[in-house]
């Protein structure tokens, strides 16, 4: 198996395995060989792609019947409506004048994205994790909404928010279920052999 990402930073941070080799690549010009792959995935980025160019790459790569999967995540959910609400205003009103525009294609679930392969059924996916008020918090903090308002603002908007979500999460140090729901779009290469 191989995996590419265009960022040789983003590849030092995965882990190790027999199974897989690491490689810097850009999605568009993979360096692959022609008809060599049964599985093309690209995992929360297809917004970031040039599609055209992207889509006649992976045409090129795999083989007669391939498969390419494309996926992305939703909004957090707390299961809990006062949170929930908070995490939705955060997202929306606080840093979402700070989303690239792109972030409305995740939002869609790649639904408005052409895909001009034949789209198959896919299953409903979903992530779940259990954190601390804290992980979450430490989590927003990764999204470059968050950033881009903290370096155009001058301030931590996770700060005054954590404040608030704490009145409503209970112990800070409890963890609470996190889901994400999962938007999957799988389509097998028009291409015969």
């Amino acid at each position: 198996m191989t995996a590419t990402d265009a960022s040789a930073a983003q590849l030092a941070q995965a882990p190790a395995h027999p199974a897989v080799t690491y490689r810097v690549a850009v999605a568009e010009a993979s360096g692959l060989p022609e008809a060599s792959v049964d599985l093309a995935t690209v995992a929360q980025a297809l917004h970031w792609l040039s599609l055209p160019a992207f889509y006649e790459e992976v045409d090129r790569v795999l083989v007669p019947g391939g498969v390419l999967a494309v996926w992305c995540y939703g909004v957090q959910r707390l299961d809990d409506e006062p949170a929930d609400r908070l995490l939705e205003h955060f997202y929306g009103a606080t840093v979402g004048p700070y989303w690239a525009p792109e972030r409305r294609q995740v939002e869609t679930g790649y639904r408005t994205l052409a895909f001009p392969f034949d789209e198959l059924p896919a299953p409903t996916f979903g992530m779940a994790l259990d954190w601390t008020l804290g992980e979450l918090l430490a989590y927003l903090r990764t999204w470059s909404a968050t950033a881009r308002f903290t370096s155009e603002r001058g301030y931590d908007p996770v700060e005054p928010f954590g404040a608030e979500l704490a009145r409503v999460w209970g112990p800070a140090d409890a963890p609470r279920r996190i889901r994400w729901p999962l938007s999957l779009r799988v389509g097998r290469s028009k291409r015969s052999g």
